[in-house]
């Protein structure tokens, strides 16, 4: 599961991110411990802590004192957010200006993307 491109504890943090986004985990669902993550996948108590910690700080995950670790009703929508704003600053903005600097007029590349839409409404 996980690979030498980032730190482990990113690496989770980004997989739950991924589990909220995709709809495996619900607002309000328990999520495993700590303890219980680190056992499943062999990993040290504290990555994982530090994983959960920084879902907590994110708005992510809330703390039950006594009970564990819960996705907090309102993570997908703030994680949708997110990756909207990401979407449009790292790859439309991106592709925008890349359009104007080879010379394909803006109206061309949404007609294209328009196109792409309507196939996918067939």
């Amino acid at each position: 599961m996980f690979d030498d491109r980032s730190p482990i504890y990113r690496q989770i943090a980004d997989q739950i991110k991924a589990d909220v986004l995709s709809g495996v985990l619900d607002g309000d669902e328990q999520v495993m411990s700590t303890n219980q993550y680190a056992a499943f996948y062999r990993i040290n108590p504290a990555t994982a802590a530090k994983a959960f910690q920084q879902l907590v700080d994110e708005g992510v995950l809330y703390k039950k004192r006594g009970i564990g670790m819960f996705v907090s009703p309102t993570a997908r929508e703030a994680l949708r957010d997110d990756r909207r704003k990401s979407f449009f600053a790292d790859v439309v903005d991106p592709m925008v200006a890349e359009a104007r600097a080879i010379g394909i007029p803006l109206d061309e590349v949404v007609a294209r993307i328009s196109g792409h839409a309507k196939e996918e409404g067939r």
